[in-house]
């Protein structure tokens, strides 16, 4: 049997936390979506009732010497044993419908969703005797991080200089931390910073380590581990250095969903209880165990085996089973729009600088237009549709579109019945706006900036 660990130790004596490749293998191939992942799996040799008790008892033996809570595991063996002696699992011959079977079984007594079993037919060619991984298999691995930038998707500064990072799952800082720290220099001189989890699923506690590390100006205890096997505590703490500047006085928002879940709710649960940040979203899928991950090659199966469980130094408990609840809970598809509406209504009122200010209410202003769409009738766009100097106004198709001289041309959106804004992030930083007169005919329009400056040009044609 061999074994890998996420937020293990491979020295017990020093119980220091490792990062290998590996993880991520595991995090793929045994995630939160493990059911749909085996069910598309082709269906593997027929198991007879020999091979399905060595299944469990491999899989009870580990339980028992390592599972966080022991009397759990013995509820555990107790129920899959009762089962396979009763004949429930006599029918069952496929492999992979078995280990289905068994990880649901085991969770209805444990509750945990970080513990699972899965059938691996190519098992034993990934992993070598007296190692982890193959010398392949580490290679193939890292190259799907590579190419997936470990996990970091999107990394942007959003109107009114906040800062947004989209990444998908913390990868081991021992071979993402070059992508992150360049993440977080991108957005070092930003006044308000976004990190969206609502699709992270996990990962790797040195990544949560490293991102956390720029947001506090001096070391905070960021978590404890209770180890099961060693009867230890680990503790986590922010890094006395990080690459750039750190970023202790911007204000920090977390968006989460019930899909975030493990490493990505550790992130969040820390935050949240340093009154660090301002949590946005939907309460997470409540995994608190880390995990360690054995692989009995012989019967061609996995089984993740949550060994410990998180005591945070605030709360002295996690949030194993019931997740982490948002300080906004709004669903998750609203939660990004929320968190720039809120970080913008918190530096508008805290700036004195009138410029900075006006630029602030600026861009607030148009996220709530975003959130509260204006609807104005055709008839009314129909008359603003004309010939303004160098700019042209044109109805097509029941909806304006501007377009000055030699430039392209702008589908206009109301932020009221009278001021538009250009379809294009681009040019967030331009408004038109119409100016009737007592009758109700148009007879200027107003190209207004960011800056404060504004445009007069009247009517000259239809």
């Amino acid at each position: 049997m061999m074994s890998q660990r996420n937020y293990a130790d491979r020295d017990a004596s020093r119980m220091m936390l490792i990062v290998v490749l590996s993880v991520l293998l595991v995090l793929v191939a045994i995630s939160l979506r493990c059911t749909t992942a085996h069910a598309q799996m082709a269906p593997g040799p027929k198991l007879d009732r020999g091979q399905r008790t060595a299944i469990i008892d491999s899989v009870t033996a580990t339980l028992n010497s390592d599972y966080v809570y022991p009397d759990v595991a013995k509820q555990m063996e107790q129920l899959v044993r009762q089962y396979l002696k009763q004949g429930k699992y006599d029918t069952i011959t496929d492999p992979v419908a078995f280990t289905m079977k068994l990880t649901e079984d085991l969770r209805s007594v444990s509750k945990d969703r970080h513990l699972g079993v899965r059938y691996t037919p190519d098992l034993a060619a990934m992993f070598t005797p007296g190692d982890t991984l193959t010398d392949s298999a580490k290679a193939a691995e890292a190259e799907r991080a590579r190419l997936d930038n470990y996990g970091f998707y999107k990394v942007e500064r959003l109107p009114g200089n906040i800062g947004y990072i989209d990444f998908r799952y913390f990868a081991s800082a021992d071979v993402a931390g070059p992508t992150a720290v360049a993440a977080m220099n991108f957005l070092g001189n930003v006044d308000a910073l976004i990190f969206d989890l609502r699709q992270n699923g996990g990962g790797e506690p040195t990544m949560i380590q490293l991102i956390s590390s720029y947001l506090f100006a001096e070391q905070k205890h960021l978590n404890s581990f209770y180890f099961r096997p060693h009867d230890t505590i680990h503790q986590t703490w922010t890094l006395p250095y990080v690459p750039g500047r750190h970023m202790s006085n911007v204000d920090v928002y977390v968006l989460t969903s019930s899909f975030t879940f493990s490493g990505a709710e550790e992130f969040t649960y820390n935050l949240k209880n340093l009154k660090r940040a301002t949590i946005v979203g939907e309460t997470t899928g409540g995994g608190a165990h880390p995990v360690e991950d054995h692989a009995f090659l012989s019967l061609n199966v996995q089984l993740r085996v949550p060994f410990g469980r998180a005591l945070n130094p605030v709360t002295n408990t996690n949030w194993e089973g019931v997740g982490v609840k948002p300080d906004i809970e709004v669903p998750a598809a609203q939660a990004l729009a929320v968190a720039r509406i809120e970080a913008l209504k918190k530096l508008r009122d805290r700036v004195n600088d009138p410029d900075r200010k006006r630029l602030l209410a600026w861009a607030l202003e148009g996220e709530e237009a975003e959130q509260h769409p204006v609807t104005v009738d055709a008839a009314t766009m129909q008359k603003y549709a004309g010939a303004f100097g160098p700019r042209r106004i044109l109805f097509e198709n029941g909806a304006l579109f501007y377009q000055r001289e030699g430039r392209p041309k702008f589908k206009l959106v109301p932020l009221s019945t009278t001021v538009f804004r250009l379809d294009s992030p681009e040019t967030s930083y331009f408004r038109l706006k119409f100016v009737a007169n007592e009758r109700g005919d148009v007879t200027e329009v107003v190209g207004m900036y960011d800056d404060g400056r504004e445009e007069r040009s009247p009517r000259s044609g239809s």
